[in-house]
C-alpha cells in the first residue's frame, strides 16, 4: 500500500488545492510522470481505461458488437506487437517515462482494489504509444465506419448523415490567441488557451520535477504530458487544424501470380500486404468471443473501403516514438527557439499551435507533419494510386509552412479558421502556400476574433478573459438581413413579429435574450435543410446558409422554429437560458439528461454561429432543453511577466467522482466565464492546500 515516507529518491508528493487540482512533484522527471498518472486515476480511472480501450482497438472487450468495426479501424494502424518493437528502440529517457507511467497506474489499482478496470488489469510501458498526440478527435477517426463495415463485413452500409457532413453538429476546435507586449497594457506577453472538446475531456494539474519540470495545464485523460498549458516561460494552445492531413488513394487490383491480390503500380504489380487481425468482443452473458479479419494494406497505407471498382488506401501519420518525444518535450521548452527545435521532429500532423513565453516572443505555427504533394492532383478525393506521382513526396520543412513568428500587428490568433488570417496583414500570403494547406477556409469565429483583437488593445489578463466571452454571433449578423428580405418579398403576417425580433437585435447571445433562442432554432433548422444542397454544389455549408439559401427554404425554417418554441416551450419567445443548459448527473462517460433535475443556464452558444465561448448543445431523448456536453472544457488565459500569472476553469469540475466535492464546484464560475486564480508557485499554493499525499513509487 502507498505509504507516508521521508522524503527520498523515488518519493512524489500530490496536493490538492481547493478546487482539487493536483499539484505533483518528484525528484525526477520518471518520478513525476509516476505522480501524475496517479493523480489522474484518483480522479477518473474509467475515463483513462476507456481512452486506451479505444487507442488500442480493445473497446470491444468491454461494450461488445457495437464498438467492433471502431476496434478493427484502430488495429489497421496499432500493432500491440509493433508497439512492442518500438518501445524496446525508443530512447532511454523515453522508455523510463513509459515505465514510470504504467506502474503509476498499476500502483493505483494495487492501491485501490475496489476498483474494477472493464478490460487492463495489467498495464504495459509500450501501451503508452498508442496515445500519443492528445487532441480530440485522432486522424484514424477520418475513416469512415460505415464503409469499414462494408469492406470488412461484406455488405452494403449506407453512410451516415454525420460521415457524409450534412448532419447538425456543432463543431470540436479551439481557440487560440497570442499577444505580443507591444499589445499588452504592462508590456507582457499574453496566451489564450480555450479548446472546445467534449467535457470531462481532460485533467487539470500541475506537474513539477527537480529536473526541470514544471508544467501547468490540461492532459488528456491517461497522457503524462499536459496536452495544453504553460510553463514559467513559455505556453502552448493547439487547435484542431483545417489542413489536409491525410489522402486516400484508389488502387487497381488485379490477381497475382499466386492467386492473391496485387495492386498496380506504374507498369509493377505488387502484392496486397495482408494481415490476420484477431478482435475479442464482449457478449450479452458476459463472455468474450474472437473475430478474426484478413486485413489488406499496400504501401500506401491500409485498405479502409471500396469505391467504383477500386480499393481505397488510407495515408496517415503513424509515427508514435517521435509523437510521443514531441508532446511531453515541448513541456520543457522555455522560449521559441526550444519550441521550434521539439516541433523539428515533425509529429504533430492536425494542431495548430499558438506560442507565447516571457521574453515577449509570439507565433501561430502550422502543423508539422505536412507531405509534399504534386498539386497537380486534387487530394481531397481519393487519387489513382497507380500513378507514382500521387505519392507523398516527403514532408515539407517547417520553412515551408503557413507560419507566423513574432508578427508586427501584435497579435496571432486561430480558431479552426485558415491560417491567412492568422495575424491580420501579417498572416501567411495564400497564393505562396500549396492549396492543401487548407481544407475549410474561413469559419464564423474568425471575423470575430479579428474584431475583439482590433478592439481590445492594449490588453489586460481580464481584458482578454473578457475578449473570449464576447457575446457577439456573426453568423447571424450576416443570416437574417436575409431573412428580412425574404420576408418583404413574401410577406406572412404570422411571421411579422418573428422577423421583427430578429432584426431589431443586436446578435449578441445572453441568458435572457428570446432572440438568440429564436435564431438558434431558425438556424439549426435552416442548417439541415441546406446541409444537402451545400454537399452537392461542393461549397461549404457557411457559404450555404449565407448566400445560397432561397426564400421559402429561409421562411420556412423560421416557421419550424416558431412552431418547435412553441410546442415545447409554450411560446416562442423563452429566454435562452431556459433552454440551454448544462446539467452533470453523474460520473458515466456516457451522460444523460432529465428536465426534472437541476441544471444551470448558460448563456453562451454552440462556435456554429461564430460564439468565441462554445457550448455545443442539443436535446436528448425526453428533453426539451438543451444540454451541453462539448464546446468550452477547459479554459485559461496566461501572463508571462516576470512573475507568471494565470486563472483558468474547467467545465463542471475536476472529479469524475459524484460524491467528490469537486465534481461540479467549478459549474458557476463555468457559466460566468468568470476564472478562478491558479496557484502557480509553491507560496501561492501553500494557503490554498487541502489535502497533501506521498507515495513511494515502486
Amino acid at each position: 500500500m502507498a505509504a507516508t515516507v521521508p522524503a527520498h529518491a523515488g518519493t512524489v508528493t500530490i496536493r490538492r488545492d481547493t478546487w482539487g487540482i493536483a499539484h505533483v512533484h518528484g525528484r525526477t522527471d520518471a518520478d513525476a510522470v509516476y505522480g501524475m498518472i496517479y493523480a489522474q486515476a484518483e480522479d477518473d480511472f474509467p475515463r483513462i481505461e476507456r481512452n486506451y480501450l479505444v487507442s488500442l482497438g480493445r473497446l470491444a472487450e468491454a461494450e461488445g458488437e457495437s464498438a467492433l468495426w471502431q476496434d478493427l479501424r484502430q488495429r489497421l494502424w496499432v500493432d500491440p506487437a509493433q508497439l512492442q518493437a518500438d518501445y524496446a528502440r525508443s530512447p532511454a529517457w523515453l522508455k523510463r517515462l513509459m515505465d514510470a507511467w504504467a506502474a503509476g497506474l498499476n500502483a493505483y489499482l494495487a492501491d485501490h482494489p475496489q476498483v474494477k478496470p472493464k478490460v487492463i488489469t495489467r498495464w504495459e510501458p509500450w501501451m503508452a504509444l498508442s496515445f500519443t498526440e492528445g487532441s480530440i478527435g485522432g486522424d484514424i477517426e477520418r475513416v469512415p465506419l460505415s464503409q469499414l463495415e462494408a469492406f470488412y463485413g461484406g455488405r452494403k452500409v449506407a453512410m451516415t448523415d454525420l460521415e457524409r457532413g450534412i448532419d447538425y453538429r456543432d463543431p470540436q476546435g479551439s481557440n487560440g490567441i497570442a499577444i505580443a507586449p507591444s499589445h499588452s497594457k504592462d508590456g507582457h506577453a499574453l496566451l489564450l488557451i480555450n479548446p472546445h472538446t467534449s467535457f470531462y475531456f481532460r485533467s487539470e494539474q500541475q506537474v513539477t520535477s527537480d529536473e526541470g519540470l514544471n508544467v501547468y495545464g490540461a492532459a488528456t485523460w491517461g497522457q503524462f504530458f499536459i496536452y495544453q498549458g504553460f510553463n514559467a516561460q513559455a505556453g502552448w494552445m493547439h487547435t484542431s487544424s483545417t489542413v489536409d492531413n491525410v489522402d486516400e488513394f484508389a488502387e487497381t487490383i488485379e490477381t497475382g501470380p499466386n492467386g492473391e491480390p496485387a495492386y498496380r503500380y506504374g507498369k509493377a504489380l505488387r502484392p496486397v500486404t495482408a494481415k490476420q487481425v484477431t478482435l475479442k468482443v464482449r457478449g450479452a452473458d458476459g463472455t468474450l468471443a474472437e473475430r478474426t479479419f484478413t486485413t489488406y494494406a499496400t504501401h500506401h497505407g491500409p485498405i479502409v473501403r471500396a469505391s467504383e471498382g477500386k480499393w481505397i488506401a488510407f495515408a496517415l501519420m503513424n509515427r508514435p516514438i517521435p509523437a510521443l518525444q514531441q508532446s511531453f518535450l515541448r513541456t520543457k521548452a522555455r522560449d521559441l527557439a526550444d519550441f521550434l527545435k521539439v516541433a523539428a521532429l515533425q509529429a504533430n500532423s492536425s494542431n495548430n499551435t499558438l506560442f507565447a513565453d516571457s521574453k515577449g516572443e509570439t507565433a501561430y505555427l502550422h502543423p508539422q507533419f505536412m507531405p509534399v504533394r504534386d498539386q497537380r492532383f486534387d487530394y481531397r478525393r481519393p487519387v489513382d494510386g497507380s500513378d507514382p506521382r500521387t505519392d507523398w513526396q516527403g514532408l515539407h520543412p517547417l520553412s515551408q509552412l503557413p507560419q507566423v513568428l513574432n508578427p508586427k500587428n501584435g497579435w496571432a490568433f486561430n480558431v479552426n479558421n485558415w491560417p491567412w488570417r492568422a495575424a491580420g496583414a501579417d498572416s501567411p500570403v495564400r497564393g505562396a502556400f500549396p492549396i492543401y494547406m487548407d481544407q475549410v477556409g474561413e469559419t464564423a469565429r474568425g471575423p470575430h476574433a479579428e474584431r475583439v483583437l482590433a478592439e481590445g488593445s492594449p490588453f489586460t489578463l481580464d481584458s482578454l478573459v473578457k475578449a473570449a466571452y464576447d457575446p457577439w454571433l456573426p453568423a447571424f449578423d450576416k443570416m437574417v438581413p436575409g431573412l428580412v428580405a425574404a420576408h418583404a418579398r413574401h410577406p406572412d403576417p404570422a411571421l411579422d413579429a418573428p422577423v421583427a425580433l430578429l432584426r431589431d437585435w443586436d446578435k449578441r447571445w445572453s441568458a435572457q435574450s428570446t432572440a438568440t433562442s429564436l435564431a438558434v432554432f431558425w438556424g439549426e433548422a435552416l442548417w439541415k435543410v441546406g446541409a444537402e444542397e451545400a454537399e452537392a454544389a461542393e461549397i461549404g455549408q457557411w457559404d450555404w446558409l449565407t448566400a445560397r439559401a432561397s426564400d421559402e427554404q429561409q421562411l420556412a425554417a423560421l416557421r419550424a422554429a416558431v412552431d418547435r418554441l412553441q410546442a415545447d416551450f409554450g411560446s416562442w419567445q423563452v429566454p435562452w437560458g431556459e433552454i440551454n443548459r448544462f446539467q452533470r448527473l453523474s460520473g458515466a462517460i456516457d451522460l444523460t439528461y432529465d428536465d426534472a433535475k437541476p441544471s444551470t443556464a448558460i448563456p453562451f452558444t454552440a462556435a456554429t454561429w461564430g460564439s468565441l465561448a462554445a457550448f455545443g448543445a442539443q436535446r436528448y431523448p425526453g428533453t426539451k432543453r438543451y444540454y451541453g456536453s462539448r464546446g468550452n472544457s477547459f479554459v485559461a488565459a496566461v501572463e508571462f511577466g516576470p512573475r507568471l500569472r494565470a486563472v483558468a476553469v474547467s467545465a463542471g469540475g475536476e472529479s469524475g467522482d459524484p460524491a467528490s466535492p469537486h465534481f461540479a464546484d467549478q459549474t458557476a464560475r463555468y457559466a460566468a466565464g468568470d476564472l478562478r486564480p491558479v496557484w502557480f508557485y509553491p507560496e501561492e499554493l501553500a494557503g490554498h492546500v487541502t489535502s497533501t499525499r506521498t507515495l513511494v513509487r515502486r
